[in-house]
């Protein structure tokens, strides 16, 4: 019999940004969803964040932007898990993004972004939908 895993995902804080209460919240959310969490902790460089989900096996990377920074580092992101082969890790992301800034993230490759508000089951909802397992 075929047991599946639990679904592993890094979150994490890029930049500069200091705040991180919405980060912990929606990490102690998938936690208790039944999902494996590794929280990077702050002021986390794209590269590693990228070596974290790596090193974690992780079937995804939750990032958290408050600093404005988001369509710098999110796409970074994608950009070096594709260069390392691992686009297979589904990317998502929340924080204080403007909603005009959300069609150029998707595109970039970010598969879905939560704005301030949004439900922590909303986010584990979302997550148990689209990020499988391996």
């Amino acid at each position: 019999m075929a047991t599946t895993s639990p679904v592993r995902i890094v979150v994490a804080k890029p930049g500069l940004d200091g705040h991180d209460r919405g980060a912990k919240v929606v990490a102690r959310a998938l936690r208790d969803a039944g999902m494996e969490v590794v929280y990077t902790g702050l002021h986390q460089t794209p590269e590693q964040i990228v070596e974290a989900a790596i090193q974690e096996d992780a079937d995804a990377v939750g990032l958290s932007v408050l600093s404005g920074a988001h369509m710098t580092l999110f796409p970074k992101v994608v950009e070096l898990l594709r260069e390392r082969d691992a686009e297979d890790i589904v990317v998502f992301g929340g924080g204080i993004i403007p909603d005009a800034d959300i069609p150029e993230l998707e595109r970039a490759g970010v598969a879905k972004i939560f704005t301030p508000g949004a439900p922590t089951s909303e986010i584990v909802e979302w997550v148990r939908e689209h990020v499988p397992a391996h």
